[in-house]
């Protein structure tokens, strides 16, 4: 009986050590999986660095306009995304200067007045009480991204183009028609938008300027984007909008267009192959390049961090206007 007992005991000792073996080896594998895992998510975000780096270098201290507006204006997580974007590319090295939009704001307050919002060809027509409200809701959209920036921890200033003297109109007329106080850019003077990125600071943008006389007119916030672009001689400008981009045609997704030069998108334009309010904005970016500014891009804000994939990848996100003169490009990472 004592020998079978003593039998039993060791392979019962020899039965646990191998259950020992096997879980020991099983977590190790566990463990040699995870660690593996660990390693290539952090080389993957190493690459993404180090792709990143050229253009980075390659940017440093360029100035880059971003006109923000729809729908990642309106919803509140892409809006902290963008500002986290614009942030970062102050943070390494860029010099970005912001124009907002806030057309749907303006509209949501002129229905709470129980006015009811009017466009002629797609031109908000503004009385005297509508420029009040817009100057308004402009206001708090402004200093609401100006805290949004300040809580990152950069130092951001939000203005208007009447400070300074930034932004001169006359009176727009819509294909003759008064359509109250909306402005057509005359003249853009950047020396505020020079001094506060001298200062290191952060320019935000409301599209509001003053006529001659001194009145208060509101402007489309691409045009003013543009404008401002041009006379500061940005490097890039950046239109955050409601589509991906390009598209020979808007009804074929295989037709997208990822980079184009100014004289093929005149193209597109002459063809009728542009419309929609894709017109006028590819007619900003086209006047954009032909005056100084070195790179347009077109880019859907409701794509998360479009800003960063656009501006530090390879490949990009959205549509890129360039000079006819980087043709070559067309085909190639730049």
């Amino acid at each position: 009986m004592g020998m079978r007992s003593d039998l039993r005991l060791c392979k019962n000792k020899r039965g646990l050590q191998e259950l020992e073996d096997d879980v020991g080896k099983y977590f190790r594998m566990e463990l040699e999986e995870k660690m593996s895992k660990d390693i290539q998510e952090v080389l993957k975000k190493a690459e993404v660095l180090i792709e990143a780096l050229p253009y980075i270098q390659k940017f440093n201290r360029k100035i880059i306009v971003v006109k923000y507006g729809g729908s990642a204006m309106s919803n509140e997580e892409l809006q902290k995304n963008v500002i986290k974007d614009v942030t970062l590319l102050k943070l390494v090295g860029f010099k970005p200067i912001i124009v907002h939009g806030g057309g749907k704001e303006i509209s949501r307050w002129v229905g709470k007045v129980g006015k009811e919002a009017k466009f002629v060809n797609g031109l908000r027509v503004t009385d005297e009480e509508t420029m009040e409200i817009a100057e308004m809701v402009l206001g708090r959209v402004n200093k609401r991204l100006v805290t949004m920036v300040q809580e990152l921890g950069v130092k951001a200033v939000g203005i208007s183009g009447k400070d300074g003297g930034l932004i001169g109109v006359d009176k727009k007329y819509s294909e003759g028609e008064d359509i109250g106080f909306v402005g057509d850019i005359k003249n853009v003077n950047p020396k505020i938008l020079y001094d506060l990125l001298e200062k290191d600071f952060l320019p935000i943008v409301a599209p509001i300027g003053l006529d001659e006389h001194f009145e208060t007119y509101n402007i489309n916030a691409d045009d003013a984007a543009c404008a401002i672009a041009k006379a500061v001689g940005a490097d890039k400008l950046v239109f955050l909008t409601d589509i991906e981009g390009l598209y020979r045609d808007i009804n074929d997704k295989t037709s997208f267009i990822p980079r184009i030069t100014v004289s093929d998108a005149d193209a597109l334009i002459l063809d009728g192959l542009i419309g929609g309010g894709m017109l006028p904005k590819l007619g900003n970016c086209t006047s954009a390049v032909k005056n100084g500014v070195n790179r347009v891009h077109i880019l859907d804000g409701r794509i998360l961090h479009c800003l960063l994939l656009e501006i530090f990848t390879n490949e990009g996100v959205g549509t890129m206007i360039l000079r006819d003169e980087d043709k070559k490009l067309c085909g190639q990472d730049d």
